[in-house]
């Protein structure tokens, strides 16, 4: 699977847990450096993010906001899991199959709808930070 497909990881905190073997095999090399350039809102760490940030701003942050972006990161969590390489079944979570086409199609959705339901909340962030700032000045 993995000699057979391309891996473009574009997320920092995803790639450091790369195995030395499976480094060279990621068409991207992110640092932090990069991560500005590489950074994507359909990346399920990327998401996930949001809570981080929420929560590192805290209590700038409104709480229904950082809820909001806890409870996303949860569902992003899940379906990274289910998607990953181990067998997380007796979570009563059911495998996609990534290697196939069936299963590609299954996760580029909730990327597609995890990076819409992300982008409002990066609004909402977005906004709390501005604010903070003003409040600040």
């Amino acid at each position: 699977m993995v000699e057979s497909h391309p891996i473009a990881c574009s997320h920092i905190d995803a790639f450091r847990f790369f195995t030395p073997e499976a480094v060279p095999l990621n068409l991207l090399q992110p640092t932090r450096n990069t991560q500005v350039e590489f950074e994507q809102p359909g990346c399920l760490h990327a998401t996930m993010d949001l809570y981080k940030w929420a929560a590192r701003l805290a209590p700038a942050v409104p709480s229904e906001l950082a809820l909001d972006a806890f409870e996303l990161a949860v569902e992003v969590r899940r379906v990274d899991m289910r998607a990953s390489p181990y067998d997380v079944s007796g979570f009563g979570l059911a495998a996609i199959t990534i290697e196939t086409p069936t299963g590609k199609r299954e996760y580029a959705d909730h990327q597609r709808d995890f990076a819409e339901r992300g982008g409002l909340l990066r609004e909402r962030l977005l906004a709390a930070i501005t604010a903070l700032r003003a409040h600040a000045a």
